[in-house]
């Protein structure tokens, strides 16, 4: 039976301009999580439309960055490399030069397809112990806020290394919009405002509270231009000298001489940034109905987390719309079977075995999904065994926070890419050097190296590794043509995300707009977490009689996507952020 085959009426009603209504109802109270991204609000957007080509980011300003890019001529990639540096600049809790990404790739040509991962590394010196006392994790908070926290930046050697195969400007001119921003100045956006609000950790750092806070110590209130001369100088020397100028020199010691010099210091050292590549790695790709997924492979556990939902989920039973009881219960119980397996099996490959083949298998996939009661949530679920592993390593859960980002484009000649970026967690680190701000992609690592039995966890850290990640740009193809790119910022969230998005458009016939306006919903092997102030709130006592611990919280997603239908580009972005997607 097609899940969530009875979206219609959800459609009829998105249509008739009632999507607002879905997150905007009286609820009971139940527990809820802090989340730093929280309180942005939600206002409805139309579904944009392009005959040529098309870009969708988190901010205005970064959209016609890239809109301008494309206008001139510009690739995909170029476009997204002109919106990513001004989101360094206008969004700078949610990614940057200091991050790293996963970018996907579609070439209209010779229809390859090819991701590019420039996730951060860690630091040769660290140990598996790193987060660690008296045998014991850190709290969470200290572990982010601390210069150990700090991985060696991937993003510039990533962006540049997609150039180099598919960019059609020069490196230098798609530094202008940044360039520009940088130095006249920009509004301090509501969202901005905000977050600086509920992040008083940047307060303590220096070089950060002296860019984010007034005199009066208080944060730059809405519409306050601000301007950013050390990044705009940044800049410019990259534009001239490629990303070298980063990762060696002058740069890269204010880098190191910043991480050392933090109250708790790190080891990132001259070595590690010198030493560091992307990678070009094949992309994971599943099929769910008559359409073909593709996404980012391990490192990222975003892709073949999704791909299991969905795959577990088509035998499903589903009766009712995605409203429904029955639609909110599978889709939670499918979340907790994808998110055990992603826990226990997926690392940096270089460095464990991840069955990516035997997790994604269609026997496996249908025992797991008949692990589904319609009747009875299960709880907390264990892994499978696919690959007779389970014995031999343990579990180990890392708490991806949500503050990421998401950029999509088309270009006029067809090339897509989709593109998940990061800092980690708000504002990252909140060291700033040269007015971009460091990661803590150290924090992706499970704190713990081994499980209460002793065995080694996948995700550990060791020297030179890539954490996990969650991030899932992908693109979805229909009869060998690209039909849609999507990707979400929300740390492990993102997986429900973009899993629910997928669900609204494949069965549901939404448009991307409808379907990203969806209220959030999802487990992560942990409680079942429903949107706060959506319509799913009304569902909570029957989730409690099938046994389900339920969640309210704030689900901010920052879903973009790009479909390719009917002849024309229609954009979506996600409407409890600032994003638009723009194209002509």
């Amino acid at each position: 039976m097609a899940f969530l085959s009875f979206l219609p009426d959800c459609r009829r009603a998105l249509a008739s301009g009632l999507a607002a209504t879905l997150l905007l109802v009286a609820a009971p109270a139940l527990a809820q999580d802090p989340n730093p991204e929280a309180g942005s609000g939600y206002q409805a957007k139309p579904l944009a439309l392009a005959q040529r080509y098309m870009i969708a980011t988190a901010n205005p300003l970064a959209s016609q960055a890239g809109e301008a890019i494309l206008a001139r001529g510009g690739s995909a990639v170029d476009a997204v490399i002109a919106a990513q540096l001004v989101l360094n600049l206008v969004e700078p809790q949610s990614s940057g030069i200091g991050g790293g990404a996963f970018m996907l790739h579609y070439d209209a040509a010779d229809h390859g397809l090819i991701v590019y991962d420039s996730r951060e590394t860690a630091p040769a010196a660290a140990t598996p112990q790193r987060f660690q006392q008296a045998g014991k994790p850190v709290a969470f908070r200290q572990a982010v806020n601390n210069g150990l926290s700090v991985a060696t930046p991937g993003l510039l050697r990533g962006l540049a290394m997609a150039h180099a195969d598919h960019g059609r400007l020069p490196w230098a001119e798609l530094f202008t919009p940044a360039i520009t921003l940088a130095e006249s100045g920009f509004a301090v956006s509501p969202r901005l405002h905000a977050m600086i609000g509920a992040t008083p950790e940047l307060a303590r750092q220096p070089a950060a509270a002296a860019y984010f806070y007034g005199p009066d110590g208080q944060p730059w209130p809405v519409g306050h231009v601000l301007r950013n001369p050390a990044f705009a100088d940044l800049l410019r020397q990259i534009a001239v000298g490629g990303p070298d100028v980063f990762y060696q020199g002058d740069v890269a010691r204010d880098i190191v001489a910043a991480v050392a010099a933090h109250p708790q210091p790190g080891d990132l050292s001259l070595a590690d940034l010198a030493a560091y590549h992307a990678e070009r790695r094949e992309p994971l790709c599943g099929r769910y109905r008559a359409y073909l997924l593709c996404g980012a492979p391990p490192p990222s556990s975003g892709a073949l987390a999704v791909l299991q939902i969905l795959g577990q989920l088509e035998a499903y039973p589903y009766l009712g719309d995605p409203m429904s009881l029955r639609a909110v219960h599978g889709f939670a119980e499918s979340g907790r079977l994808a998110f055990a397996d992603r826990d226990f099996y997926v690392a940096d490959p270089r460095y464990v075995e991840v069955p990516v083949a035997d997790l994604l298998a269609p026997a496996y996939l249908r025992q797991r999904g008949a692990l589904i009661d319609p009747a009875r949530s299960m709880g907390r679920a264990e892994p499978g065994d696919p690959a007779r592993l389970r014995g031999q390593r343990g579990a180990g859960a890392s708490l991806d926070l949500p503050s990421t980002t998401q950029l999509v484009a088309v270009d006029a000649e067809g090339n897509v890419v989709s593109m998940t970026s990061t800092i980690e967690s708000a504002f990252g680190s909140k060291i700033m050097v040269r007015g971009f701000l460091l990661n803590n992609e150290m924090t992706d690592f499970s704190l713990r190296d081994r499980d209460a039995q002793g065995r080694l966890v996948a995700n550990r850290i060791e020297p030179g590794k890539r954490p996990r990640s969650s991030m899932a740009p992908m693109i979805v193809f229909q009869s060998g043509r690209p039909w849609l790119a999507l990707g979400s910022p929300g740390g492990s969230a993102i997986i429900n995300y973009v899993a629910k998005t997928l669900v609204g458009v494949i069965d549901g016939g939404l448009d991307i707009q409808q379907a990203i306006s969806l209220p959030n919903l999802g487990s992560r092997n942990g409680p079942t977490e429903l949107e706060r102030g959506s319509a799913l709130q009304a569902l909570v006592p029957g989730l409690q009689a099938l046994g389900h611990e339920v969640k309210l919280q704030e689900f901010p997603s920052g879903l973009q996507g790009i479909m390719m239908r009917h002849g024309r580009l229609e954009g979506g972005a996600d409407p409890r952020r600032e994003g638009v997607a723009l194209g002509r």
